[in-house]
């Protein structure tokens, strides 16, 4: 019964019919590597796009990481948590007088930080403070309203920055688009704002290109170029990814931080 079994199977046609299957397993490897590239646009065009075809930004968003305590790499210490740093090459490149004055800042934080005082933050420190914003968008207007201190950033569309020097807490900005990537320049600073909480600084002379570029729906890659002449040595830059918040029902609360230490009268409103 086996020898006539077998002398019923067709060599030629089992060597077809093996060809048939290796050849059906490359022409499907072939349509996975010509799918996937599709797949992968097909999530950049999930981006959200506002009429005029730019990415809608419109959203809550918030940076998750240890940069608003220092945005070098750095160890746990008490109240602050590790952080493996937000900046090309780790190291900030400041002149050697400004970093005589940047370790004298972190030596005496707890005194020096203007956010101790409850000052406007400054950009970019307010884009990775530990508090949501929301961004809302016009064709010739970027609000970006933070939950810390009600802040309120206006990026103007396509239109020069006025005549200065002014100097302003959170600077001037004036945006463009270059494809889906918006990028924003801001001059017009003080000198009374720091980078961190670690007491990395700039002068009044700071200008700043900010390039904000989707990845995605709900990231958004966050670039800064920063150059100070007076402070830094060279033109150096910061990458994080901002995070766009899902929560049900989620809206921007209130971070008065002047009322926990400022006047009597607002004080009973955090007395239990």
């Amino acid at each position: 019964m086996p020898r006539a079994f077998a002398s019923t199977v067709n060599p030629v046609r089992a060597v077809q019919t093996r060809t048939s299957r290796a050849g059906l397993g490359i022409v499907t490897a072939l349509i996975a590597a010509l799918t996937m590239p599709n797949e992968a646009a097909g999530q950049r065009s999930a981006t959200a796009r506002t009429p005029e075809g730019h990415p809608d930004l419109t959203g809550i968003w918030q940076a998750v990481n240890t940069a608003a305590w220092d945005l070098e790499p750095h160890v746990a210490q008490p109240g602050v948590p590790a952080g493996i740093g937000a900046i090309d090459g780790d190291r900030i490149p400041y002149t050697a007088a400004a970093l005589a004055k940047k370790k004298e800042n972190d030596e005496n934080r707890a005194a020096l930080d203007p956010d101790g005082k409850c000052f406007l933050p400054g950009v970019p420190r307010v884009m990775y403070m530990p508090f949501p914003f929301q961004i809302v968008q016009t064709p010739t207007l970027v609000t970006m309203l933070f939950e810390y201190v009600h802040a309120v950033r206006n990026i103007f569309m396509d239109t020069p920055h006025p005549r200065g020097p002014i100097e302003w807490w959170m600077g001037d900005s004036r945006g463009r688009w270059e494809g889906d990537t918006l990028v924003v320049d801001v001059i017009h600073f003080n000198a009374d704002t720091w980078l961190d909480k670690a007491g990395n600084f700039h002068s009044e002379e700071m200008h700043l290109v900010e390039r904000f570029t989707p990845v995605g729906p709900d990231h958004i890659d966050y670039e800064v170029t920063i150059e100070d002449p007076k402070v830094f040595t060279r033109p150096w830059k910061i990458s994080m990814i901002l995070y766009r918040h899902k929560e049900k029902n989620l809206r921007l609360l209130e971070y008065e931080c002047y009322s926990f230490e400022g006047p009597e009268i607002y004080k009973p409103i955090h007395t239990p």
